[in-house]
């Protein structure tokens, strides 16, 4: 479970070194900026030169404030890239808490789910345990039944064969009766 955690995190860690790489260019930037800033606070407007200074003057004026311009897009670059970069790790931290508080949601739902799944399984086992103690009673039951069934049917047999040996015997006994009554019948027209 913690296996896209843990890559979540790396990645995480990866970015962040990547950003770090590059702090003390950050840094060295914005203290070029306040610098700058403080010798010059209105540096928009080019300083202006003196028409009585010497041409050599004159070229090394031009030469710093050709510099100072360089320097004054520079800074001014370098603050707009501090500026673009600063919203978007605002923007970047936003998302990672967004990301963040998903992920505690995702983390306590799985966590939730895992649970229930777990009781489910519980269940489903005891269910299979219930069928099969109510599957082998069932068995039992059929066995009982056809022992039963085999028990009735051989004395329902041996009904049908005692009857059939009663009603002879009782044929039997009742010829032998008609023959004693007829012989005594006989015997007493004679007498």
């Amino acid at each position: 479970m913690s296996h896209w955690r843990e890559e979540y995190f790396l990645a995480l860690g990866v970015r962040d070194a990547r950003e770090q790489a590059n702090a003390a260019l950050y840094d060295a930037y914005t203290r070029l900026a306040d610098r700058t800033s403080q010798v010059h606070p209105h540096s928009h407007s080019p300083t202006p030169t003196t028409p009585a200074a010497p041409p050599s003057q004159q070229q090394q004026q031009q030469d710093q404030e050709v510099l100072l311009t360089a320097a004054r897009a520079d800074l001014s670059s370098a603050q707009r890239s501090r500026t673009e970069l600063l919203e978007k790790l605002t923007r970047t931290n936003a998302e990672l808490e967004k990301l963040r508080k998903k992920t505690q949601t995702d983390t306590r739902r799985i966590e939730t789910l895992l649970a229930e799944r777990t009781q489910l399984q519980t269940r489903v086992r005891d269910r299979d345990e219930e069928l099969r103690g109510k599957a082998k009673l069932l068995d039992d039951v059929q066995a009982e039944l056809v022992s039963i069934n085999l028990q009735f049917n051989m004395a329902d047999q041996r009904a049908q064969k005692l009857e059939v040996e009663n009603k002879e015997l009782v044929d039997r006994w009742m010829a032998k009766m008609g023959s004693e009554a007829e012989a005594m019948n006989r015997a007493s027209k004679f007498s």
